[in-house]
């Protein structure tokens, strides 16, 4: 998936489901998708019926879902396809889990970004540390036992206290666990299929990948 400059909400209409692209916003009423006019997908006609989409565009789809859902772009995605293949678990669970690995994810499902885009952003500006040191990858893939922390600056200690605060009763997953006084988490554990939050077909990304 390229450099995305237009409206993202255009990317959830067009999957049929919340992407959370906008963070607190895809939750609101103001979400397209939470009104009826224009929960369908975008372009000139929409209002007509398009034909049934065929087996290629079945998994075409489910693939852009899941690029979509975690921001990667094509090149990025097919790494983590070749990684899964030479897993020895089952490689649709082995990608999930990858993805789900990703620090600008678990950025996000601590609640210190409000979005994977601005997680993305924040890792880029070196707002956080794994393990005591910066890391400006969003990509960096977390490991059982690593300790993410907000940087001791001040700057980056005022900009996540207010999210973390703004969302006090955010559920963490049981992979994570959270120490919002101090701003830190550790993971507990790799993340299972259950952890995964989007609704996904993975075989069929897997069939789209193997042609």
């Amino acid at each position: 998936m390229g450099r995305n400059l237009g409206p993202v909400c255009r990317m959830c209409r067009r999957e049929g489901i919340k992407l959370m692209l906008k963070g607190s916003r895809c939750e609101s009423a103001k979400c397209p998708m939470e009104k009826p006019s224009r929960n369908a997908p975008p372009g000139a006609g929409r209002a007509f019926r398009r034909g049934t989409a065929s087996e290629y565009g079945k998994r075409l789809r489910e693939t852009q879902k899941v690029k979509r859902y975690y921001g990667l772009w094509d090149k990025q995605f097919r790494r983590y396809f070749d990684r899964a293949q030479h897993s020895s678990e089952n490689t649709g669970t082995a990608l999930l889990g990858l993805l789900e690995r990703r620090l600008d994810n678990v950025v996000c499902k601590l609640g210190f970004a409000p979005s994977r885009k601005a997680a993305r952003i924040a890792i880029g500006h070196k707002h956080f540390t794994v393990n005591g040191q910066p890391v400006n990858k969003p990509g960096y893939l977390v490991k059982v036992g690593d300790r993410i922390a907000v940087h001791k600056r001040e700057r980056s200690q005022k900009l996540v206290r207010s999210m973390v605060d703004a969302d006090a009763n955010r559920a963490i997953q049981p992979w994570l666990k959270l120490d919002a006084a101090r701003l830190e988490a550790t993971v507990e554990a790799l993340p299972g299929r259950d952890d995964v939050q989007i609704p996904v077909e993975e075989q069929l990304v897997i069939e789209f990948c193997s042609r």
